[in-house]
């Protein structure tokens, strides 16, 4: 009988062993993904989260990602393109625009009249033109995924917009450098700040209002601090933000082709669409906040934004002139960008 319980308590032991030695190899490669939004901002929960998910799944359990949220291990949110450089993170998602002149050529989509209405058409436009025109400039990482948001619109404390000179005198808010000389194209002020600072800025009247996506209205409460939400016809906004989910170089070189391949099933074509229907979603969901608490939502006409589009051209060519002075081509970038959106606009 003493054998008996001997034997059995063995087997027990082995098998705890080899549980616990199959557990220890299922997460052989942790890595660490930063970010500046909340742990219950879209952006994790909708995109970041599911992708994380599927990255694990694909590599049978033994890659795990951690998400760090609204900058929780350090710094401000223009650093973490560095942070990822530099392996202070192995993974990073962040607005381009954060670190201007880092990303000129991806800038293109950022354009008003460039981009317009469908954040998964431009999306599917920036994995056409990776490899062949924008890989370059992301010296230092490897990426995952680019993309953009629906789009910019107003959100106005209390002054409603529906004209070009409507802005004239105003402080906006804006994240990029297209962003802003969109603001200036229209007489205002831009002020420059990481998103998260925006709902106290507005509290304060620092700005009157910003350019943004209705996406962020949940997560930082802006109809609390605004009371118009204005956008164009059919959507149309005025340029976007550009963002990406990308590795530290090294930790990307140093993984085995099975574990690199898993970051990539996950990170094809078909997600990168994906990711601007969640956005769109994102986007739809926000206003509806909005609205339900008793913002009002405007929707301007095709002759008011026929006249924004007009007062917003030179920001293109300014753009144009700004890259091509540093030996890019320009306005090839800005046709091709049209063409590749317009290749995938309604699908």
């Amino acid at each position: 009988m003493k054998s008996l319980k001997f034997a059995g308590a063995a087997i027990l032991g082995a098998a705890i062993a080899v549980a616990g030695t199959t557990w220890a190899s299922a997460q052989e490669f942790t890595f660490k993904l930063h970010h500046l939004l909340g742990a219950k901002a879209p952006a994790q929960t909708q995109m970041l989260e599911p992708w994380a998910k599927q990255v694990e799944e694909n590599s049978g359990g033994r890659v795990k990602i951690e998400i760090y949220p609204a900058m929780s291990l350090g710094g401000r949110p223009p650093e973490l393109i560095q942070q990822a450089r530099d392996g202070v993170v192995d993974l990073v998602w962040t607005v381009n625009g954060y670190t201007p002149g880092l990303f000129p050529r991806t800038e293109v989509f950022e354009l008003p009249t460039v981009f317009v209405n469908d954040p998964k058409a431009a999306n599917l436009a920036l994995y056409d033109m990776f490899e062949s025109d924008l890989k370059e400039e992301y010296k230092g990482v490897e990426v995952m995924f680019l993309h953009v948001h629906a789009g910019q619109a107003f959100h106005m404390r209390d002054k409603l917009i529906r004209t070009p000179e409507d802005a004239a005198g105003t402080k906006l808010r804006i994240p990029t450098r297209t962003g802003a000389w969109v603001i200036e194209a229209l007489g205002a002020a831009p002020t420059a700040m990481p998103v998260p600072e925006l709902p106290q800025a507005l509290s304060k009247g620092v700005v009157d209002g910003a350019l943004i996506p209705w996406e962020i209205i949940p997560p930082l409460k802006i109809h609390e601090q605004t009371k118009y939400q204005i956008e164009g016809y059919d959507k149309a906004r005025f340029g976007t933000t550009t963002f990406q989910v990308s590795m530290n170089q090294a930790r990307w070189d140093g993984l085995p082709d099975d574990i690199k391949k898993a970051f990539k099933d996950a990170s094809g074509p078909d997600w990168w669409g994906k990711v601007g229907e969640i956005w769109r979603a994102s986007d739809e969901f926000g206003i509806k906040m909005a609205v339900d608490s008793g913002n009002e939502h405007i929707t301007l006409t095709e002759e008011e934004t026929a006249a924004f589009d007009e007062k917003l051209q030179p920001v293109v060519q300014r753009w144009i002139d700004e890259v091509t002075a540093t030996g890019i081509d320009g306005a090839g970038l800005v046709e091709k960008a049209r063409s590749a959106i317009a290749s995938h606009s309604g699908m």
